[in-house]
């Protein structure tokens, strides 16, 4: 495993971690049992960064987090988020009396002293223009409730001003094979000013893995599901926003990447791991033998420059213009 600092912080983290949306909820049917046994396996082969959030099951995954990670909160760092829990239009909702409420409620379920990157959990631009909430954000990193603090952004527009306007460490950003964006003008500027990036969505909801058909249902409590055309959150979030039958055609189209590296899955992530700006990818994980095939992303063969080219000709011939909503 190899590890990585992120951003201007003093974490070094593995440079693929994982996220904890699936074993909160949202994503169907809960086995925390086989969760709990995922979280530690992983750990076991090095993996050393969690990022959940407080609505993630309404802090189930916080929760699991404390059980997995007790007795090791100095050497595995957790990432949390907030806001999504009240309304995110409401300028009230990123007081100080609010955010403290959230970190406190946080805490108590990460049984934690402090949250190590505590995100703004999507926020519209304008929270982010009125800027309130990051001297907020500032006043809890003085207090020692929080290490660092980052965004968790949509679109590239909200990550740019982020990095011109703000002293965050992080960004999180939606970014795949699917969703090639940010390379052209945010992961530079991350990169200059020395902010870390967490890849989000790295599998655009399951898309790249291959094992999807335009057949496919998904359970009434799994976003992909009830989120298909952005019903309950942004669009983006699932199947990096794409319409699911267009998303298993694309998908389709990129079985080639397979060649020599096992499945389609290692591929999408290892392509993710070569990008130098990113700091971290995070795709999800239920059971110990998702985890298992993620991390065997690290250890499968590289893309040469005419295999890069050609994804990124794909995404701009083929992909790009058939993604919705605002990114």
């Amino acid at each position: 495993m190899k590890y990585n600092q992120l951003g201007n912080t003093d974490l070094n983290i593995s440079e693929l971690s994982f996220g904890t949306w699936a074993i909160g909820g949202a994503w169907g049917k809960l086995n925390d049992k086989e969760a709990l046994k995922a979280l530690d396996y992983a750990m076991e082969q090095g993996v050393n960064f969690f990022d959940t959030a407080d609505v993630y099951g309404d802090g189930h995954s916080e929760e699991l987090l404390a059980r997995a990670t007790k007795g090791k909160e100095s050497s595995v760092h957790i990432a949390t988020k907030f806001c999504r829990s009240a309304d995110i239009h409401s300028p009230e909702t990123y007081s100080m009396e609010s955010v403290r409420a959230f970190c406190e409620n946080s805490l108590k379920r990460l049984n934690r002293e402090t949250i190590d990157l505590y995100q703004i959990h999507c926020p519209p631009m304008k929270i982010l223009e009125d800027g309130g909430v990051f001297e907020v954000l500032e006043k809890l990193k003085e207090e020692g409730k929080i290490r660092y603090y980052g965004v968790s952004v949509e679109t590239v527009e909200e990550g740019m001003f982020c990095l011109k306007n703000t002293n965050v460490s992080s960004l999180q950003v939606i970014f795949n094979m699917l969703r090639q964006k940010p390379l052209d003008t945010l992961f530079p500027m991350a990169a200059e000013r020395n902010v870390g990036i967490l890849a989000r969505v790295p599998l655009a909801s399951g898309l790249l893995t291959g094992k999807f058909t335009k057949n496919s249902t998904f359970e009434r409590d799994d976003h992909r599901h009830f989120n298909q055309n952005g019903e309950a959150f942004n669009v983006g979030e699932t199947f990096a926003g794409l319409d699911f039958q267009k998303g298993v055609e694309l998908s389709r189209q990129l079985k080639w990447v397979e060649n020599e590296r096992g499945n389609r899955t290692r591929a999408a992530l290892k392509w993710i791991l070569e990008q130098e700006e990113v700091t971290s990818v995070i795709p999800g994980f239920r059971n110990v033998e998702q985890v298992e095939d993620n991390l065997q992303a690290l250890h499968v063969k590289g893309f040469s420059k005419d295999e890069l080219q050609r994804l990124k000709d794909f995404y701009e011939k083929e992909v790009h213009a058939h993604i919705r909503g605002a990114y």
